[in-house]
């Protein structure tokens, strides 16, 4: 599974989401898309974090906890 947060330099809410997903003990990239914003293009979100599984945008902004476990279940 790849996992890739969508990220802007000093989000905070980016900075919880990491920890959820450290909690989790899941593997992911950070990508920050002031400095790549080919994943802008790819992926058209306006607010931050953005969440990829698999190449597919799951969430914008902080999921619930039980929805991210569902998500990262399959």
């Amino acid at each position: 599974m790849k996992v890739q947060v969508l990220t802007t330099p000093g989000c905070s809410a980016c900075t919880t989401l990491e920890k959820m997903l450290d909690k989790l003990k899941i593997h992911y990239d950070l990508i920050d898309v002031a400095e790549k914003p080919e994943f802008l293009e790819k992926y058209p979100i306006f607010t931050v974090p953005g969440l990829v599984i698999d190449n597919k945008l799951e969430f914008v902004g902080i999921p619930k906890l039980t929805e991210l476990k569902k998500k990262l279940s399959k």
